[in-house]
């Protein structure tokens, strides 16, 4: 009955479509049917970098999984990666050299707890969080580890004969965690791990200090770029994730929202507009104008008000961050408390400081 209930829906919407695009203006039509073929993605590339992403992520896992568990080792746990950015959203403004980028949260060792703490406002702007890192008590006997010594009770001297550092001694500067030591631990892991694994491939650690970049070549030359970040579950790029997600379950199925944002960005390329401001623009946008407007014969008329939006924007000299203080954030995507509760974040903030960049920034749109 489920199926045929399906079949019955599916067929009402490819009514409903054939009705729309008899009633579409003929100009939007013809508008909209060569964007689409211009901005065609390679499903079949895209199918086999995901394949190899996820199939690299999971060896890195079962390679990781046995430290562990191990009670001598006190380095953060990787967690399942989260698939985030353009190239996964289908929206990625080029198709050469796009980078597959996967966060990869870290749980906090055995004897250890994370904190995430909100910084200044030009901090959270450029995604800086810091993550404080306590040592936790392991006497009681619901966290009694075999041969696990406490970090807080057992002397110093103890602990050095018998005992790994703890994570405070090896992948911190003070009390937090240093983004730099963190991100060479893990590169060097991959290495390590992985180079034996996949002799099909030349594997090329690129230069970077806050992630693990990496190059993977096939021998018929093809060449897939990954970018894998070493965070923590709060982020803006996981509660993005869900936000896209959350859109895709409530919009139709032939829902354009992503190919407005592809063409926009594509438009974008080479300006000095960044891609996140624009996705920040098309996010307000999804919760302001119903998800029925966004099917394919809208698509002129989204695009106009993108980028009527954006202008807007820069004639007022503000664009909120989406997470920080809006209200139209759906309830799907929970935040963390101080999300909620703070101040709109201006993600232009700086074109209110420098008239010379406000008018430049004027001048780039009229030519876009």
């Amino acid at each position: 009955s489920k199926e045929k209930e399906s079949s019955r829906s599916d067929s009402k919407e490819e009514e409903e479509e054939e009705q729309e695009e008899k009633e579409e203006d003929p100009e939007d039509r013809t508008a909209r049917v060569i964007f689409a073929r211009r901005i065609q993605w390679p499903v079949q590339n895209l199918a086999y970098s995901i394949r190899v992403v996820e199939e690299l992520l999971g060896e890195l896992r079962v390679l990781q999984e046995p430290l562990s568990k191990s009670t001598c080792s006190f380095l953060p746990e990787l967690q399942p990666a989260i698939r985030v950015g353009s190239a996964f959203e289908g929206w990625s403004p080029c198709e050469d050299d796009v980078v597959y980028r996967v966060l990869v949260p870290l749980k906090p060792p055995r004897g250890h707890a994370f904190h995430l703490e909100l910084g200044t406002e030009q901090e959270m702007l450029t995604r800086n969080f810091c993550v404080r890192v306590e040592l936790v008590c392991t006497c009681t006997s619901e966290q009694l580890v075999e041969n696990m010594l406490c970090f807080l009770h057992h002397p110093e001297e103890e602990l050095r004969r018998n005992q790994d550092p703890s994570l405070l001694c090896t992948l911190c500067t003070g009390s937090y965690l240093d983004v730099q030591k963190t991100a060479y631990w893990f590169q060097n892991f991959v290495m390590s791990s992985l180079l034996p694994q996949w002799c099909c491939y030349k594997m090329k650690m690129l230069p970077s200090s806050r992630s693990c970049k990496l190059q993977l070549t096939k021998s018929s030359r093809r060449t897939l770029f990954i970018e894998m970040i070493t965070t923590w579950p709060e982020s803006y790029a996981v509660a993005e994730v869900k936000f896209f997600r959350h859109v895709a379950r409530q919009a139709p199925h032939n829902s354009f929202h992503l190919k407005c944002l592809q063409v926009c960005a594509r438009i974008l390329v080479g300006t000095g507009f960044s891609t996140y401001a624009l996705k920040t623009v098309v996010m307000h946008l999804l919760t302001q104008i119903p998800l029925s407007n966004w099917r394919p014969r809208d698509f002129p008329s989204r695009l106009g008000d993108i980028m009527k939006y954006l202008l807007s924007c820069l004639e007022e000299k503000r664009l909120d961050h989406f997470f920080f203080g809006n209200e139209g954030v759906p309830e799907e995507v929970i935040l963390p408390l101080d999300f909620q509760t703070a101040k709109p974040l201006n993600l232009i903030h700086h074109l209110t400081q420098d008239p010379d960049a406000h008018a430049e920034a004027l001048c780039e749109f009229d030519e876009l």
